[in-house]
């Protein structure tokens, strides 16, 4: 299986956690975690309903998947993520070691791993990121799209 084949797998799983999202209220944002093939970790944007402003997808995945091998440290894994990440979610990829980051769209309001800023992969951090942006972009798009105007 091709690695693109494995991101657009992935990329659909954290779709899935996106929808699950929408169909709460929240932001229709989801991540994956993957270590060695398998899922260690799944989330969805969740602040309204926990009443936690942390409560992001990438961050309840990244708990997820933490708890799931014992360790802060995800070296070797992999975040899937449909949203491209704000600064704390890819401050937390870069504390996690997280070795590949895989996003859907872009976020032109609050990106900070290619929109505003470039955090993941900066070279004055001591870890840096693999980035690859665009996987099913528009399925991700078009779901932001689709629950925003539904809102107006």
């Amino acid at each position: 299986m091709s690695q693109q084949t494995r991101d657009e797998e992935f990329m659909r799983q954290a779709l899935a956690e996106a929808r699950l999202a929408a169909a709460e209220g929240e932001v229709p944002a989801g991540a994956v975690v993957v270590l060695d093939g398998r899922v260690i970790g799944r989330g969805r944007n969740q602040p309204m309903s926990h009443h936690d402003p942390t409560a992001h997808a990438e961050i309840v995945a990244l708990r997820e998947a933490g708890a799931a091998v014992a360790n802060y440290r995800l070296a070797g894994a992999d975040l899937y993520a449909t949203l491209e990440p704000c600064v704390m979610c890819a401050g937390a990829l870069v504390h996690a070691r997280i070795a590949r980051l895989v996003f859907g769209s872009r976020d032109l309001r609050f990106g900070a791993v290619r929109t505003k800023f470039r955090l993941a992969d900066c070279d004055v951090l001591n870890h840096r990121v693999e980035v690859v942006e665009g996987v099913l972009a528009g399925e991700c798009v078009a779901l932001l799209q689709a629950f925003f105007e539904a809102r107006r």
